[in-house]
């Protein structure tokens, strides 16, 4: 036999002389299955591993069971000696030690788990090294908030542990100090048990059709027209209907133009056709009560393990599960389908749209550390784990016409950052600098970025039927940020384009509705990128350009004869005459190529110009005013400077 020796599952069953107990109590979950690796290193010794396999739920050590039954344990080892004789060599010994260890780990937890918190071990047989495991789990479940919060932390700092400590915890921990776990920063993803196995799929069946079924059984009635058309699409449209029709325009990410007889839509296509609709319904409470009965955890899970090089897929399917997160009784469910995991892996990416996604879905799941919660399109993008840094102010990021909470706000692009290999960090490139520059240099600030669909065209829309005004959609988003808790703290916007517009309805709304006047009274500061407070050129090319045909509502809602416009502008320089908040107004002064044919400069200076604060132009075109080159940059620089100076008295407390 080879000097690395596997010690694996053998026959043997060791018993206690204990008499029996009067109600015979049995392991609900069968036998406890121990794997045991050893090493023989020759001129060393024996170095041994745990690690718990497989148990069908979480591990509940019964004191009775320990106590009662004195402790019996099932130990299985290889029979084979690794000595000439065979009976006292290696085996034996090894056999003995690791009968002792399970004999201590099963005192140990059935003490510190099922009695009251005690800080010494007298009582407990069990090596020094071990207490800190079990007290640590013993205090997260701790009913005093601040000492689970603490625990957990130890638990994740913790850098000296063996494999088998980690999955220990992995068994024992509760949800709420698994979540914490996941929320926290550099944990060790040891402490998550893989996702349990997934059903096998049916017969004869593929991804797409079980999402057509997963949908078919949501409710169909009472829906906006959004979700049924979305539903609709999804139910009554196949890979080869779709691409057999001739001029049928695309509703989700489509550009209104005539497809080909003979193009094939790839099934990825119209799982996202599904995935879409689910999205919608998802943020109907009953209906995601729906989707967990009728499996949708699971073969959500299927689709993201399936979709590893497709970010789009795996981004739609957080969303749902983050949806569900907002309904407290689901979280058990998430946790039981294995999401925990697998967002704490998530967490890990470098990518910062997908740590992004699976930071809202656990802090909707943390109701120990986070109050607020996190619907469709609120994304916080500092602090994404749970930090001892107390937050003092929030800082929004409104993007504007056709933007996203995060490709708005990226760095501009340049020949540098194209060539060279780089990385998301304060010295390097970065797809969002609020995140990567303005958390580094502001670390008590919470900064959250909005996301919500535009479109310049009706034929792009992604809802032909959605008609959202300025006014729908500060509504809708006021009632999405005071959720989030926006208003407690003092408060600065950072708007683009069209968002700036919406940062002013909404300040407007608020100090009208006295649940959500905090949110105006707290304001201490609005920064414009752009803003066409008076209009823009853009409308006025809408019914000439071949381009813009059928433009979109948001688009003549710009235009510079619009009324609306005209009231928001009067009534909001009104509404600032009466508040101390401060305002830094950016233009730009070079035109921007809309497609490859028009050269249009978007907004003009006297259009940016609110009326109030500082104005600043800028040699950037409408779509870079808000990205700035590098960190050092005036555009980065400046804003810096205003969100500092105005939150100093705040910052200070």
């Amino acid at each position: 036999m080879s000097l690395a020796a596997y010690c694996i599952i053998c026959c043997r069953r060791i018993r206690t002389s204990a008499p029996p107990a009067k109600s015979r109590t049995y392991w609900r979950d069968g036998r406890n299955i121990i794997k045991l690796t050893g090493s023989l290193i020759l001129g060393g010794s024996l170095f041994f591993t745990y690690e718990v396999l497989a148990l069908k739920k979480s591990l509940t050590l019964h004191t009775e069971v320990v106590e009662k039954e004195k402790m019996k344990s099932y130990i299985y080892m290889y029979t084979g000696s690794l000595d000439e004789k065979g009976d006292y060599g290696i085996t034996y010994l090894a056999r003995k030690e690791i009968h002792k260890a399970v004999r201590a780990i099963l005192a140990t937890s059935a003490k510190l788990l099922q009695s009251p918190f005690s800080d010494t071990f007298s009582t407990v047989d069990v090596e020094d090294h071990e207490c800190p495991v079990w007290l640590l789990l013993r205090k997260s479940q701790s009913k005093a908030r601040e000492a689970r919060l603490q625990a957990v932390q130890e638990m994740a700092e913790a850098r000296h542990w063996q494999d088998y400590q980690y999955r220990t915890i992995a068994q024992a921990a509760d949800l709420r100090t698994l979540v914490g776990l996941a929320r926290s920063k550099d944990s060790d993803l040891r402490f998550f048990l893989p996702p349990p196995r997934l059903p096998a799929m049916k017969e004869d069946s593929c991804i797409e059709e079980e999402l057509r079924q997963l949908l078919s059984s949501l409710p169909q009635t009472e829906l906006d027209e959004c979700i049924q058309n979305f539903t609709s699409l999804a139910l009554s449209e196949s890979s080869q209907s779709l691409a057999a029709q001739k001029g049928g325009l695309w509703c989700f990410g489509g550009n209104g133009l005539p497809y080909a007889e003979s193009f094939e839509v790839p099934s990825v296509t119209m799982e996202m056709f599904c995935l879409e609709a689910i999205v919608k319904h998802s943020e109907i409470a009953a209906h995601c009560d729906k989707l967990e009965r009728n499996g949708g955890l699971q073969l959500l899970q299927r689709l993201y393990l399936l979709h590893q090089d497709c970010p789009q897929v795996r981004r739609s399917v957080l969303r749902i599960v983050g949806n569900m997160a907002l309904r407290e009784h689901l979280h058990a469910a998430i946790a039981r389908a294995g999401w925990v995991s697998i967002m704490a892996e998530a967490m890990k990416s470098r990518h910062i749209i997908d740590v992004s996604h699976a930071a809202r879905a656990l802090a909707n799941l943390d109701r120990d550390s986070v109050r607020e919660k996190y619907p469709d399109g609120v994304y916080v993008l500092h602090p994404q784990f749970r930090t001892s840094q107390p937050i003092k102010a929030d800082v929004l990021f409104i993007h504007g016409l056709m933007g996203a909470a995060f490709k708005t706000w990226r760095q501009q692009d340049n020949e540098q950052n194209l060539t060279e290999a780089f990385s998301e960090d304060e010295a390097g490139y970065t797809t969002c600098w609020p995140k990567s520059w303005l958390a580094r240099d502001c670390p008590a600030l919470r900064i959250i970025s909005v996301e919500y669909d535009t479109s310049l065209s009706d034929w792009r829309a992604r809802c032909p039927m959605e008609r959202k005004s300025i006014a729908f959609r500060s509504n809708e988003l006021l009632q999405k940020l005071r959720a989030a808790g926006v208003g407690e703290r003092p408060v600065i916007w950072v708007s683009h384009s069209m968002g700036g517009l919406l940062v002013k309805k909404m300040l407007l709304e608020a100090s009208k509705k006295p649940e959500m006047s905090r949110l105006a009274s707290n304001t201490r500061g609005v920064i414009f990128y752009s803003v066409p407070h008076r209009g823009s050129h853009l409308a006025e090319y809408s019914v000439n350009v071949r381009y813009l045909l059928f433009p979109s509502l948001e688009v003549k809602e710009l235009s510079k004869d619009s009324p609306e416009l005209k009231i928001l502008q009067d009534d909001f320089l009104e509404f600032a005459k009466g508040q101390n908040f401060q305002v830094l107004n950016f233009v730009e002064t070079l035109p921007t190529y809309i497609g490859s044919m028009i050269k249009l400069h978007v907004v003009p200076a006297e259009s940016a110009d609110l009326g109030i604060g500082d104005l600043i132009s800028v040699d950037v075109n409408h779509l870079d005013i808000c990205k700035p080159k590098r960190k050092d940059a005036f555009l980065y620089q400046r804003t810096l400077q205003f969100i500092r100076e105005t939150l100093a008295k705040d910052l200070e407390n």
